[in-house]
């Protein structure tokens, strides 16, 4: 572990600082190429920007650029460390941007007193960027900055906290409960967490055919039912009408276990109680609800994902946000619709379906990978998931009306 730590270190800090620099994209080497660059060239573009504010895309990198923005209140698992401290999770970001959507982004972090400020402060500079990623913000507070920002902004908001986790979760769920032979409409479902991953994942799941009347959500204080009075707006949409009050409650004959919580909260014998070949997705990280290695000790028909990447079935948001954001930014989405995430959630869980190229087996450090119980999602290095999911994304942006541009024939992401 000391080893990671300073390897981790050294990574950030050598042989310059940071992980993101600007790069041109247009000569810069003579007298002529500096005078189209800026002046007097760059007024020519400024004109037509100006007579047809559409133009910035023509002239500009706009539309290939996205904002990661955080205010550090929930870093990692690490909690609320400040906009500082976020700063070398933004910088990630935006290299995985970069890496497997070839998107460029910007890091922003942001110091504000309330809710109001930091919305205001996205607001006025949303219209710089084609898009915006929101990243490591409390709840309840990122479910009211996102709503927020949606109100006022013309180019996509997404927090990639709630939707890329309920995304990657969701596309995985589906093929699990297909692998074990059962159906989510008749699924119950367990979820141990009630922040915005939490929430997020069982909206999707419900937009994906669960029903909320068989969804059983805990929080600290127990299962969240109907006679509680502590409840916030958003933990009121999974208030369940139901006597059960604990985990052992809830997990009796449940089909499905989503652990977005802490590490080692999933007992061997709380496991035992859930009904035949279940569906665990332990996400805490680094420490999973249940280790692997236990729940299969407990029960041979389990399927587990967690969200690690030296086990079978890793949760990694990887897998969505620079797809989601690439497919947005080419037919010029006006947001991020449900149906774009749902068009999402099928594209991921289809390819996992699909015969492995070598080029991503060579990359896992494995010789086959074949769809069931320990293939359910596909690999984060799989190149079909820009093509795929890009593609899947844009075409529901059209469908569903808030694209403002076609796609092109024979369209490549």
């Amino acid at each position: 572990m000391t080893d990671l730590r300073q390897q981790a270190l050294d990574y950030h800090a050598q042989p310059a600082p940071g992980k993101i620099s600007v790069e041109l994209t247009k000569p810069a080497e003579t007298a002529l190429d500096l005078s189209l660059a800026y002046s007097p060239g760059v007024a020519e573009p400024v004109r037509e920007i100006a007579d047809n504010p559409d133009d910035v895309y023509k002239y500009t990198g706009k539309g290939n650029t996205v904002a990661v923005i955080s205010n550090g209140t929930a870093i990692l698992g690490l909690g609320n460390l400040g906009p500082m401290a976020s700063k070398p999770v933004m910088e990630g970001k935006a290299l995985l941007f970069k890496r497997f959507a070839n998107i460029d982004s910007f890091d922003i972090e942001v110091k504000h007193k309330t809710v109001e400020e930091f919305v205001n402060t996205v607001a006025n500079i949303a219209d710089t960027f084609g898009g915006i990623n929101l990243e490591d913000i409390k709840a309840p507070e990122c479910f009211e900055i996102e709503k927020a920002l949606i109100e006022r902004c013309k180019i996509p908001i997404f927090h990639d906290d709630q939707h890329g986790t309920a995304i990657v979760t969701a596309a995985g769920m589906l093929n699990a409960l297909e692998v074990q032979g059962k159906d989510i409409t008749n699924a119950n479902i367990v979820c141990l967490g009630a922040g915005a991953a939490a929430i997020a994942c069982m909206e999707l799941l419900v937009s994906c055919g669960a029903q909320r009347e068989r969804i059983y959500m805990l929080d600290r204080k127990g299962v969240i039912h109907t006679r509680r009075d502590d409840l916030n707006e958003y933990k009121k949409l999974f208030a369940n009408n139901t006597d059960k009050r604990t985990l052992d409650d809830a997990i009796a004959g449940a089909d499905v276990f989503v652990g977005v919580s802490g590490p080692n909260l999933l007992s061997a014998e709380q496991l035992a109680l859930m009904a035949e070949k279940p569906v665990v997705f332990a996400c805490s990280n680094p420490d999973p609800e249940i280790k692997p290695e236990l729940a299969r000790a407990t029960r041979d028909d389990v399927i587990i994902a967690t969200g690690r990447s030296d086990y079978p079935n890793q949760v990694n948001n990887v897998l969505c946000f620079p797809f989601i954001f690439r497919g947005a930014l080419d037919v010029r989405a006006r947001a991020i619709n449900e149906e774009m995430k749902v068009a999402a959630v099928n594209a991921i869980r289809e390819i996992a379906k699909q015969p492995v190229p070598q080029e991503v087996l060579t990359a896992a450090g494995v010789d086959s990978l074949t769809f069931g119980a320990e293939y359910i999602i596909p690999k984060p290095m799989d190149p079909r998931l820009l093509s795929q999911v890009s593609k899947a994304v844009a075409q529901a942006a059209i469908d569903s009306g808030v694209a403002s541009i076609d796609l092109p024939e024979n369209y490549m992401a």
